[in-house]
């Protein structure tokens, strides 16, 4: 058992959707393969910019509707192109799957997948062409799972199925120490263990979404990252740590320029404080990273810092302001010049000199660093966006990345 993603700028155009059809009839001489497809291009972007017009706050299952739309095109062009080289093939949407989610739309979670119906068509012989990005409420509304949706229909899947493996095609051979086109020199990593992946995932790689990875991980399943463009290299595989051949202080470095900095200033210091100010940005669904809480010198009161995504500023921003006055801070502030680099690494755990080397380092460069975060296999820093190329360039450079594989 074998599934397939394809993201968008793998089915682009027909001529690449002929290119995936020939990728996926020669895995189909050998395994039971389950293809799942992500809309064309910048289909969804585009269908985005419609509903704006249409309306200028669009009622979110109405926009689930719309969204879903993108990837029933590829599916079907798909399953047109299998069937028309000899291949066996059958589209499905999310729901006809059998992909159930919670009743939230735009940013809904997997939580059952019906597999009864997607099995009889690969005892029947039949290639399957799934709907990334999709599913269904249990009342019968279609729901969309947000950014990075496809990544996760196709990793849920696979752990559903029981597949060997979960190949994630993409329109780069793996995963880099760095982003080639900030650092040239960055090298292919052959092996990268769950836990560096999801946390490169989170701080700004792009190559899988960490909803992916941390299912992944969760069922143990072997996912590769491989190359629309270059079928036949292996790619990048996911493992776990225990598995991996090779031991690295630290795998890679990476940037997050979509971020924005926040503070509520001179908060009072009393309990629940914390918890109204966090409270209130969840139910906006708002994530948050990079907390800090300063104490002033008469220690009555605070500031909590912390960051967001760019596009969750005003609404971060509504409700800190909301909060702010319920509780008499001082107000907020806010900072659009930020990105996050960040290094993770295995083995940071056991080098307690590496975070020192990262701040010298960027101090000698005349890199000022406003906020730092850390986890037990990742360091990341807050910087100010026009330095986080030269940045990342020189963390790249410090611990000598372009030489490991």
């Amino acid at each position: 058992m074998l599934v397939q993603k394809f993201g968008g700028t793998s089915v682009k155009s027909i001529a690449r959707i002929r290119n995936v059809a020939q990728i996926i009839t020669r895995a189909a001489r050998q395994d039971r393969v389950v293809v799942v497809v992500s809309a064309m291009g910048d289909t969804t972007d585009y269908l985005l910019k419609l509903a704006r017009q249409a309306a200028l706050s669009p009622q979110r299952r109405e926009l689930d509707m719309l969204l879903a739309t993108g990837e029933q095109i590829s599916i079907a062009l798909i399953a047109m192109a299998l069937n028309e080289i000899g291949a066996r093939a059958v589209s499905m949407t999310g729901p006809q799957i059998g992909i159930i989610t919670e009743s939230v739309h735009t940013t809904a979670r997997i939580v059952d997948i019906r597999t009864d119906r997607i099995t009889r068509c690969l005892d029947d012989g039949l290639i399957v062409v799934a709907a990334g990005f999709q599913g269904m409420t249990p009342e019968g509304d279609i729901t969309t799972l947000g950014r990075g949706g496809s990544d996760t229909t196709a990793v849920a899947l696979a752990a559903a199925l029981s597949a060997d493996v979960c190949d994630i095609y993409t329109d780069v051979s793996g995963v880099y120490t760095a982003d080639p086109n900030i650092v040239p020199t960055a090298r292919l990593m052959r092996e990268i263990a769950y836990e560096e992946m999801l946390e490169m995932a989170q701080v700004g790689a792009q190559v899988l979404h960490p909803r992916a990875v941390e299912l992944a991980r969760n069922h143990r399943l072997k996912v590769r990252v491989r190359n629309t463009f270059d079928p036949d290299f292996e790619g990048t595989i996911l493992r776990g740590a225990d598995e991996m051949e090779i031991y690295r202080p630290v795998s890679g470095v990476t940037v997050d320029r979509d971020q924005a900095r926040l503070a509520i200033l001179k908060v009072p210091d009393r309990p629940g404080i914390a918890g109204a100010v966090f409270g209130s940005l969840a139910e906006r669904r708002v994530a948050v990273d990079m907390i800090i809480q300063a104490f002033h010198q008469d220690r009555l009161v605070n500031d909590i810092t912390f960051v967001v995504r760019r596009d969750d500023l005003v609404t971060a921003r509504e409700a800190l302001e909301s909060v702010s006055r319920r509780v008499e801070a001082e107000g907020v502030m806010i900072d659009e010049d930020v990105a996050k680099v960040s290094i993770i690494g295995a083995g940071l755990m056991d080098q307690p000199d590496i975070a020192a080397r990262m701040f010298a380092a960027l101090g000698e460069a005349g890199i000022n660093i406003k906020m730092i975060s850390t986890s037990a296999i990742r360091i990341s820093c807050a910087v100010a966006e026009s330095d986080a190329e030269r940045a990342v360039r020189i963390v790249h450079d410090l611990f000598h990345l372009e030489g490991q594989e």
